[in-house]
C-alpha cells in the first residue's frame, strides 16, 4: 500500500519549480554578497591599502597580428624591462645598447607611460579623489588592471615584437614600486650619474622639465636631489633581485664588464653587439629625432661628456654642494671635489673610440638631428610643452 499525503501537502512538479528557482536565486545572491571585496561592502576606504597587501589576478595574454600574418602574444607576467633615472643620465645610451640584443626591443620614449603613472599616483595619494572613484564604482583592482593593460599595450605595440620587451621613459622609475606590483616579473635599471654633470647637461642643452629653473644650477641640483632620492628609495624597496643601479660613468669607462653584469641581471646571454650600438642605428636601434639625446647616441661609447661640467658651476653652488645635493655622497660621488673628479680608467675600446670621434673627419654612420619641439612649438602661452613632465615629491625620503 502506498502512502497517501493529505491533500493540503500534495504538490505536483509544476508547482515546485517556482519555489526551487526562488530558493536558488537567494542562495546565489548570498554567496555573491559574501565573496564581494570588503571595500565594496564596507563603504569608502578610510586609507589606501599597501601594494604589498594586494595582488592582481593573472590577465589573459594579449595578441598582435604581425604584417606577415604571425601572431605575437604578450602578457603581464613576461620579463619586461624598465629603464629610468633623471634625464641626461644615460638612459638613452642604456636602451640603445640593449636594443642591439637579439632578444630585446626597447624603442623610443613613449612619454605617455610616466604621465599615466604620475596621474595614478596622484589618485592614490588623494583621499578625496580615492573616495570619488570608489563612489563611482571604480575599485582599486579595476583601476590597476586598466593601468596595467594600457601600459602593456603601449609597450607591446609601439615597436616590433620581441621575446623581452623594454620601456625607457626616464621618470617611470618614480613609480618603480607600483610597476613592480603590476608586473611582478619585471626588472628595473636605474641609471645614476653625477648630479653636477646631469645639471650641466640639462641647463646647457635646455632640457625643459616642469618645475625646473634652467637659469639656476642651485635649483636644478636641488630638484635633481629630490628626484634621485625618491627613485633611489624605490629601487631599494623593490629589491636587488628586481632593480639594478647602474652608474653612467662606469658604463662609459668600462662598458664590457658593466654590460656583462647587466645582462646577467636581466637573464640574457652575452652578445658583442651591445658594445657597438652605433653600428645598429636605423636598424635594431630606432631613434626619434624629437628625443634630445638622439644626436649624441649615434656616436660610439666615449668619455667626451664625463667632465664637461668641471669649472662651469657657480662658486657659491660649488661651496654649498654638500647641502644642496646630499644624494651625491649617497650615490658614491664626492660633493667636496668639483675640480678633479676621479671616475676611473677607460677601457682600451673606449680610448680607441675617443680617438675616433676626436678626428675632425669622423662622421657617424647615421645622422639623426635633434629637433627642439619645445622651442619650435612651445612659445605660445597656450602651449606649455616641456621635454619632461615631473611631479616633484614633497620631501626627499
Amino acid at each position: 500500500m502506498s502512502l497517501q499525503y493529505p491533500r493540503q501537502l500534495r504538490f505536483n512538479r509544476r508547482s515546485i519549480l517556482p519555489i526551487i528557482a526562488t530558493l536558488s536565486a537567494f542562495i546565489l545572491f548570498s554567496v555573491w554578497l559574501f565573496e564581494l571585496p570588503s571595500s565594496v561592502c564596507s563603504g569608502p576606504p578610510t586609507s589606501e591599502p599597501p601594494l604589498s597587501a594586494r595582488m592582481l589576478p593573472l590577465e589573459p595574454p594579449g595578441r598582435a597580428v604581425l604584417p606577415d600574418g604571425q601572431i605575437f602574444y604578450y602578457h603581464d607576467r613576461m620579463p619586461l624591462i624598465f629603464i629610468g633615472g633623471m634625464p641626461r643620465s644615460g638612459t638613452t645610451l642604456m636602451r640603445a645598447m640593449l636594443d642591439t640584443h637579439p632578444r630585446v626591443r626597447c624603442g623610443e620614449e613613449t612619454r605617455v607611460i610616466p604621465r599615466l603613472l604620475q596621474q595614478r599616483m596622484g589618485w592614490r595619494r588623494s583621499k578625496v579623489e580615492s573616495t570619488r572613484l570608489h563612489e563611482a564604482g571604480l575599485t582599486e583592482e579595476i583601476i590597476d588592471n586598466a593601468v596595467k593593460t594600457f601600459i602593456l599595450e603601449i609597450i607591446a605595440k609601439h615597436g616590433p615584437p620581441a621575446e623581452v620587451l623594454c620601456d625607457k621613459d626616464p621618470f617611470n622609475l618614480k613609480s618603480a614600486e607600483y610597476l613592480h606590483f603590476l608586473f611582478p616579473n619585471a626588472k628595473f635599471i636605474l641609471m645614476i650619474r653625477d648630479g653636477r654633470a646631469t645639471a650641466h647637461s640639462i641647463i646647457t642643452r635646455k632640457i625643459t622639465i616642469s618645475g625646473f629653473d634652467l637659469t639656476s644650477y642651485r635649483d636644478v641640483l636641488t630638484k635633481w636631489n629630490k628626484s634621485m632620492a625618491d627613485m633611489h628609495r624605490q629601487c631599494r624597496e623593490v629589491g636587488s633581485t628586481h632593480c639594478l643601479m647602474v652608474r653612467y660613468e662606469t658604463l662609459v669607462l668600462q662598458p664590457e664588464p658593466t654590460l656583462r653584469h647587466i645582462l646577467s641581471f636581466l637573464g640574457l646571454e652575452w652578445t658583442d653587439s651591445v658594445l657597438h650600438h652605433e653600428e645598429r642605428i636605423g636598424s635594431d636601434v630606432r631613434l626619434s629625432k624629437t628625443e634630445r639625446s638622439s644626436d649624441q647616441v649615434v656616436r660610439p661609447v666615449n668619455t667626451g661628456a664625463l667632465t664637461k661640467w668641471v669649472g662651469v658651476l657657480p662658486p657659491d653652488v660649488v661651496r654649498d654642494m654638500p647641502d644642496i645635493a646630499p644624494m651625491l655622497a649617497v650615490l658614491g660621488y664626492d660633493p667636496h671635489n668639483s675640480v678633479d673628479p676621479r671616475y676611473g680608467e677607460a677601457a682600451d675600446l673606449v680610448q680607441a673610440n675617443d680617438l675616433k670621434v676626436s678626428d675632425p673627419d669622423w662622421k657617424p654612420l647615421v645622422e639623426v638631428p635633434s629637433v627642439d619641439l619645445v622651442k619650435q612649438f612651445g612659445d605660445g602661452s597656450a602651449d606649455k610643452a616641456v621635454d619632461f613632465d615631473l611631479v616633484l615629491p614633497k620631501s626627499a625620503h
